[in-house]
């Protein structure tokens, strides 16, 4: 009764966690786990609305049982990569208004999450690009997204981060509302398939009809999606063992 009890009070706690944080961690094993997994979601609208329990942190606790699994997750709607990428890129004058203040935002979440310890992989998931698509910066996203991933690689100290990519839906692929939507669409498909621990998910269909946001099952989908890739890369990139 009394374990059941406490049981009962972690899973509160865990939920209070994911409502007011973003944060979740979860362990099936005991205290002495050997791996850590931690995944770092960001982005912005329809990372927003993807909530990682329905059926992101499902898959990867399911993948890796015996380990410890944390997901830190920070996103805000309608942003350009600027908010996370720090540097200016070869067409900006001056640096741009609020550059980088989301990461520094994302990574202090991670930094509490972790919580001094040392994780055994690390793979950041990404969904975003919708607004650099409308301001017609698609010419430079790439090197934005690749200069993203290597800050991010740098300030962890840590080469052998994994990053999984969302490719933005077929939504505008006319160009009609968003200039640069294909674009961004291949500058993010360039990025994953250049590096051998990124890889990208397909989004077509996941969307509202003649709207940038997906469904609710989309979401999950998508989740799911993100779940199956970064699964992949940490067992063709680790092959098990602690980094």
């Amino acid at each position: 009764m009394i374990k059941r009890r406490i049981q009962h009070q972690r899973t509160f706690l865990v939920i209070l966690m994911i409502l007011f944080s973003g944060v979740f961690t979860v362990s099936l094993a005991d205290s002495k786990a050997k791996k850590v997994h931690l995944f770092i979601l960001s982005g912005q609208s329809n990372m927003v609305l993807l909530n990682p329990i329905q059926s992101f942190t499902l898959s990867v606790t399911k993948a890796f049982r015996d380990d410890e699994i944390i997901v830190v997750k920070d996103a805000l709607g309608r942003q350009p990569i600027s908010r996370w990428y720090k540097k200016r890129n070869a067409v900006q004058r001056e640096e741009p208004k609020d550059s980088g203040d989301l990461y520094d935002r994302l990574m202090t979440k991670v930094e509490l999450a972790m919580d001094g310890r040392t994780p055994s992989t690390i793979t950041f998931v990404w969904m975003q690009g919708e607004t650099d698509a409308k301001e017609k910066s698609g010419n430079e996203y790439a090197a934005s997204l690749k200069g993203l991933i290597d800050q991010l690689r740098e300030d962890l100290k840590r080469k052998d981060v994994n990053f999984v990519i969302g490719r933005l839906s077929d939504f505008d692929n006319g160009n009609k509302i968003y200039p640069h939507w294909t674009k961004v669409r291949q500058a993010q498909v360039q990025v994953a398939e250049s590096d051998p621990r990124g890889a990208w998910v397909d989004t077509d269909g996941l969307n509202i009809p003649n709207n940038v946001h997906y469904t609710r099952e989309g979401h999950k989908i998508l989740g799911e999606r993100f779940a199956a890739k970064a699964i992949n890369l940490i067992k063709k990139n680790h092959n098990g063992q602690e980094t």
